[in-house]
């Protein structure tokens, strides 16, 4: 039953795998509940160009597309916080742009490769041991961060006008939070794929939100969920020689439309 186990290449997955789902809805909870979802498809998307620029250069494509998602993260919050343009407007002009340098990376790197379709989808077999440990190194980091400002966090995510006056500083802090949010975005591209990594962010958080629990609660709820998708996900594809960028996702949905069910 537990054959898998004796593949290197799935063992490296699983670990890899359980590390995203623990932190994706963690970042996720506080982007729903703000209203910028948005902002994880768009990053995945700044993150397609990073992959691009690391795949046309012969650089590890994980480390450029960090590097691209968390500059751009930055940026983003800036525009968003100078009033010079608004939130969705700027999410609107990085996700088209960030595209369009993609595509023109990809046609000067002579169409797309193998290597990139994996990234776009996620495949078990791309992760490598160097990817593991980067991946554990930088989860450590979100979670330990989400932590130590979890308080203040939680008050700006509720009331930001209120926290402000508080003394909070809330725009270091979501500066912040769109910077770990691009860093998880680029961390689960091996597994999950940059073009549904948003949904493992989203819907996890979405479907524990119908339960209709408290705060902390939620989150359990929403780790839950991701964590049996996404491990459920990885064994599916495996089995059934699927992305298990698209089994971790159906799954989600899945949870999704039976917590609509069971609320009914």
């Amino acid at each position: 039953m537990f054959d898998f186990l004796q593949y290197a290449f799935m063992v490296r997955a699983l670990e890899v795998g359980t590390i995203i789902a623990l932190i994706s809805p963690l970042i996720g909870m506080f982007l729903v509940l703000r209203r910028y979802s948005l902002i994880a498809d768009t990053l995945s998307h700044i993150s397609l160009a990073g992959v691009a620029i690391g795949l046309l250069f012969g650089v590890n494509p994980l480390f450029t597309a960090i590097g691209a998602a968390v500059c751009s993260s930055v940026v983003i919050e800036r525009l968003r916080l100078s009033k010079r343009v608004y939130g969705e407007s700027a999410l609107s002009i990085f996700l088209s742009g960030s595209l369009a340098v993609a595509i023109i990376l990809i046609s000067l790197a002579h169409g797309f490769s193998v290597d990139l379709f994996n990234y776009l989808f996620g495949s078990i077999v791309t992760v490598k041991q160097s990817d593991v440990y980067a991946i554990l190194g930088i989860g450590v980091i979100v979670f330990a961060v989400v932590l130590l400002i979890y308080k203040e966090l939680t008050y700006i995510t509720f009331d930001e006008e209120a926290a402000q006056v508080g003394g909070i500083p809330t725009r270091f802090i979501n500066t912040l939070v769109i910077a770990l949010a691009a860093l998880t975005v680029a961390l689960a591209i091996p597994i999950v794929g940059i073009l549904l990594i948003s949904a493992l962010i989203v819907i996890p958080v979405v479907t524990a939100l119908q339960f209709k629990e408290g705060f902390l609660r939620t989150i359990v709820y929403a780790e839950c969920f991701s964590l049996f998708s996404v491990i459920a996900g990885i064994i599916v594809s495996y089995y059934f020689d699927l992305p298990a960028g698209g089994a971790i996702v159906v799954l989600a949905l899945v949870f999704f439309v039976l917590s609509l069910i069971s609320k009914k």
